[in-house]
């Protein structure tokens, strides 16, 4: 019998640790954004995965900012010259 111990053959690697959840930590909401073929309104739709990069506490600013965008694209429909509607049938055509 010897008195030596066995080298190991295989050295041990460290188990991987998982990282710990947080559900307090920022997560992707993976929420699909479907273009609208507005470049404005699509602009404001990108804008919303800021808020996946941020804790909860950050996401009403990135949400008052993209509401306030889209109504802002809404607003300048109605301001945008088009042709004159015609007269209604109770309005006077002088």
């Amino acid at each position: 019998m010897s008195d030596t111990v066995p080298e190991a053959t295989a050295q041990e690697e460290p188990a991987e640790v998982e990282p710990e959840y947080d559900p307090a930590a920022p997560a992707p909401l993976a929420v699909d954004r479907t273009p609208t073929g507005d470049a404005e309104v699509d602009e404001q739709l990108r804008r919303l995965g800021d808020a996946d990069h941020l804790a909860t506490d950050g996401h009403l600013e990135v949400y008052e900012d993209v509401h306030r965008g889209l109504r802002d694209a809404l607003t300048a429909l109605d301001a945008r010259p088009g042709p004159p509607a015609p007269p209604g049938p109770y309005e006077s055509r002088s």
